[in-house]
This record gives structure tokens, C-alpha cells and sequence, in this order.
């Protein structure tokens, strides 16, 4: 009996699968993504101990700092860590750090260090842009008599670093599980920051609402997606999805299936018409520096994260699929271009401009090419501070309910201030894509991608719906300077440090990359993505 229970345990562990090998992580190469992630956590940390009249102080100055050593660790690590082009992956291949990564990580701490900045400004609305107790409810007496009070919600800085360090992982995945957290962990604290608005609370309310909805919606797609292409490929790698794609024997009905509900939800996050509905009431209603945070770190976070998808897992198959997204582009870019025409909002009205942006960037994704690849690459560097700092001249032009953002309040304005009228006309300008802006050096690389791969027919609607699109923005340009303003018009509040800093690196940067653009097109275009 012994020797039989014996040899019945000997074969039982022999049955058993080996230990589970321990990941090798390359710390240094995600060092950025981590810093980010761990400050967050100490944010929390600073939110739960720290007394109430230190919290914003700290936050800012703890903020600012991380985002400072992030990039500190990201330009050591590109300059002398990492030695080749090819890149490498690490968490068992789940987060690639190559090229594409780098630009994209790097883009991002620049445009979230000006978003934190406008996040942080006090000056502009006393008390910040934030409403001190978020859980009051719209419309009562404690809340018309918090508008007047001097706090704010200083969770928001947590909540944006946790979204940075998502929008990170998010651009860098290597596998779709992944790259679903991340997408969990960059939207969850925009759902909730968009409901913070000080001011006309229940619109900001209303918009996190319909974020929050629509967003689930997308979510759902993408993990059914996941699931069907796990399915194909027995596995959410996309290098191994390339793999089984190009040589299976496997029906590609949930090949084409999952790829589809896929990039739908990509194509949502990115707001790429016709998946789009959310963004024009969320980018209206929600505070204007979270709508900055959105409007230029959301969409680099998104198309990184669509570029590595289509690049790496589908190339193999664009014949199949290429023609579907030529109709996305085009849908996007007549939305974008057509109904921006209409609006009388100005918030609303950038973000149908932003939808328009979106089709042009999915020109470039579309190219599948080197330099497809680095075009889109440097237009979203390029559109990303150019939002941003239109967004900080938006919040500046006020009324006695806050922000005026009706076009009729914007008439006359450069006799009101001239040069906030001036920065403004720049900033459209670049969005128009006008010679000597980084907007005309984004759009030439994209479109001239697009034509070197056999797309001119895309190319020349691109070029109609810029010009469609051009008419909104210099009717704005016409308004303030030719138009008589109100005699009870708003002012232009005088921006603070944090606001006008925000503002400035924006201008300079879209100034810079519009006539000197040789340096970040080299970098965006010095290597490929790696599986």
C-alpha cells in the first residue's frame, strides 16, 4: 500500500508543469512610465495625510517634479541606455520601448506638464477651474456659495497622472490585455475630471455622463475584439496575431471580425468620426484645462496606440482592410470640416476641428510606411501643443458666469487685447495649416506619406476638407478683428504664471516645429516599432 501511494505521488509530480519563470524587466527602459505611475500614487498618498491648506502647494510642486525627472529619465534612456534603433520589449513582452515609444512617451510629459499648469492656475478663476466639494449637489445654496471660496479639488492632480501613466502604457503595449488595462487606466480619471468643473455644473456633470456611457460602449468593443482575435490567433500578441494572419489556415472571419470591433474602439478614444459623438459636448462641458489635458494628450495616446495595432499586428493584411479605413478618414474629415462650420461655441467648434485632425492623422496611419510612420508621428506633436494652447487662450476671455465661449463674446477682441487676439490668430492659424506653422509641416509630411504610397485620391479630399475646415477658423480671425465689440462684452482676464508659461511653450513650440522642423522629424523618424 505504501509503495503504491508512493509511486502514485511520484507520478502526480512529475505531471505537475514547471515553475513559472520570473519576467525579466528592463527597469531603466520603463523608468519614465514608472516614475509617472509612482508619483501618482504618492499624490494619493499626499491627498489622504497632508492638511488641507498645504495639498495644492505640494500637489503642484510634486506634480511638476515628477514630470521633470520622467523626462530626465527618458532623455538619459534615449540618448545613452538604449544603443539600438530596433528597441526592445520587456514585462514579457508586453510593453515595447522602441522608438515610436520614446517619441510618443516624450510628446506626452511635455503636453501634461503644460496641462498641469493650466490645471494648477488659481489666478485666472479664484480658486482654480475645479469646484471645492464635488459631491455637493448642482443648484443648491452650498453650491452657488463654493463658487465664491478659494479651494478646489486638488484630487484632480492624482487623477491626471494616473491617466498620463495610462496614455504611456497605452502607446508602449505590445499585447492587447495590456494595452486594454491601460485604456481603462488612462479613461477612468477622465470620466471623473470632467464632472469637476467649477461653473456651470451641471453641463460639466452631463458631459463625464456621456463619457463615462459611450466609453464603456467602446470598451466593450475592444474586449470583444480581443476575444475574438485571441480566438484567431491563440494569443493577444500582437506580433504572434501578425503571425497567424499571415500564414493560417484558419477561417479570418474572427480575424476581420475582432480586427473591426477592434478599431472601433480605437478609433473612439481617438475621436475619429463617425465614432465621435462624445467629444464635441464632452470637450464643451467639461473645465477647460481638462478639456487642453484631453484634447492633446488623449489623441497622441490613442493614434500611438492605433499606429502599433495597425502596424504591427494587421500590415500583413492591409489589402483587406485598407479600404474600410480610407471611408473612416473621409467620414472624419467631412464631420470634422462640414458641421465645424455651424458651431457658435468656440470649445465645441475645436474640438469638430479636432475630429477633422483625426481624419488627417489617419491618412498617415494609413501609409504604413517609414515615413508614414514619423509624419504621423510628428503631426501629433505638432497638434498636441497647438491645442493645448488654444485651450489656455479660451480660458482667458470671461464674463460674470465664467467663460465666454459664445463666438459673439469673441467679437472685437483684438481691440479688447491685442495680443491675446494675436496669439489666438496663430494658434488657428496653425490648426488651419498655414505656411510657417507646425499645422502646414504636419499635413505636408502626412499627405506627402500618403501620396508616396499610392493614395492620392485620399490625399486630394484631405486637401478639400482643409479648405472646408480653414473658413471656420478664419471667420473666428475675421470676428475679432473686424467686429465691433459689446459694450457689456466680456474681459480678457490677465493670465497668471502658470497659465501664461502653458500658453507660451505651445506658441513657441508650434513656431519652432513650423520653421525649424528637422530635429523632431529625424527623431520621430529614427526607427520602427518593435514586437
Amino acid at each position: 500500500m505504501f509503495l503504491e501511494m508512493t509511486g502514485f505521488a511520484q507520478s502526480f509530480l512529475a505531471q505537475q508543469p514547471a515553475p513559472i519563470a520570473t519576467p525579466q524587466v528592463n527597469y531603466w527602459a520603463v523608468a519614465p512610465m514608472l516614475i509617472v505611475l509612482g508619483v501618482a500614487c504618492v499624490s494619493v498618498l499626499f491627498e489622504a495625510f497632508l492638511p488641507k491648506h498645504l495639498r495644492w502647494s505640494m500637489q503642484v510642486a510634486l506634480s511638476l517634479v515628477g514630470l521633470v525627472v520622467a523626462g530626465v529619465a527618458l532623455v538619459w534612456y534615449g540618448s545613452i541606455g538604449s544603443t539600438s534603433s530596433a528597441g526592445l520589449t520587456t514585462f514579457n513582452r508586453a510593453i515595447s520601448v522602441d522608438r515610436p515609444s520614446l517619441f510618443l512617451w516624450g510628446t506626452l510629459l511635455l503636453l501634461a506638464f503644460g496641462a498641469v499648469l493650466l490645471i494648477a492656475d488659481r489666478s485666472v478663476e479664484p480658486g482654480g477651474a475645479f469646484v471645492a466639494q464635488a459631491a455637493i449637489r448642482p443648484g443648491t445654496f452650498q453650491d452657488r456659495a463654493q463658487v465664491q471660496s478659494t479651494g478646489m479639488q486638488t484630487e484632480v492632480f492624482p487623477l491626471t497622472l494616473f491617466a498620463l501613466g495610462g496614455m504611456m502604457a497605452f502607446c508602449a503595449a505590445n499585447d492587447l490585455l495590456t494595452m486594454f488595462i491601460a485604456l481603462e487606466v488612462l479613461s477612468l480619471p477622465l470620466y471623473l475630471m470632467c464632472g469637476l468643473a467649477r461653473r456651470r455644473r451641471l453641463l460639466s456633470q452631463e458631459s463625464a455622463v456621456k463619457y463615462f456611457l459611450l466609453g464603456a460602449f467602446s470598451s466593450a468593443f475592444f474586449l470583444y475584439g480581443l476575444a475574438l482575435l485571441y480566438g484567431y490567433a491563440n494569443s493577444v500578441k500582437l506580433s504572434d496575431i501578425a503571425t497567424a494572419a499571415a500564414g493560417s489556415d484558419r477561417s479570418d472571419t474572427l480575424l476581420f471580425a475582432g480586427m473591426g470591433l477592434l478599431v472601433v474602439g480605437l478609433l473612439f478614444k481617438g475621436s475619429v468620426g463617425p465614432f465621435h459623438t462624445w467629444t464635441p459636448d464632452v470637450y464643451q462641458g467639461a473645465p477647460t484645462p481638462v478639456t487642453a489635458f484631453m484634447g492633446a494628450c488623449t489623441k497622441v495616446a490613442a493614434f500611438g496606440g492605433i499606429l502599433r495595432v495597425i502596424t504591427v499586428a494587421f500590415g500583413s493584411t492591409s489589402w483587406e482592410w485598407r479600404g474600410v479605413l480610407w471611408a473612416v478618414a473621409i467620414v472624419s474629415m467631412v464631420i470634422g470640416a462640414v458641421l465645424g462650420l455651424t458651431q457658435t461655441d468656440v470649445k465645441r467648434m475645436i474640438a469638430y476641428s479636432s475630429i477633422a485632425h483625426a481624419g488627417f492623422l489617419l491618412v498617415g496611419v494609413l501609409a504604413i510606411t517609414k515615413e508614414g510612420l514619423s509624419g504621423t508621428l510628428f503631426y501629433l506633436l505638432a497638434y498636441g501643443f497647438t491645442t493645448l494652447a488654444a485651450f489656455g487662450v479660451v480660458s482667458l476671455v470671461r464674463d460674470s458666469r465664467g467663460e465666454a465661449t459664445h463666438l459673439s463674446a469673441w467679437a472685437g477682441l483684438a481691440k479688447r487685447s491685442p495680443v491675446l487676439a494675436a496669439v489666438f490668430t496663430f494658434l488657428l492659424l496653425a490648426l488651419a495649416g498655414i505656411p510657417l506653422t507646425s499645422g502646414f509641416i504636419g499635413k505636408f509630411v502626412v499627405f506627402s506619406a500618403a501620396l508616396s504610397d499610392g493614395m492620392a485620391p485620399l490625399v486630394v479630399i484631405a486637401l478639400v476638407a482643409s479648405a472646408v475646415a480653414a473658413f471656420f477658423y478664419l471667420r473666428v480671425i475675421v470676428l475679432m478683428y473686424f467686429s465691433e465689440p459689446a459694450a457689456d462684452g466680456p474681459t480678457v482676464t490677465l493670465p497668471g504664471a502658470f497659465t501664461t508659461t502653458a500658453i507660451a511653450l505651445g506658441v513657441l513650440v508650434t513656431l519652432v516645429l513650423g520653421i525649424a522642423p528637422a530635429f523632431a522629424l529625424n527623431w520621430a523618424g529614427a526607427g520602427g516599432f518593435a514586437s
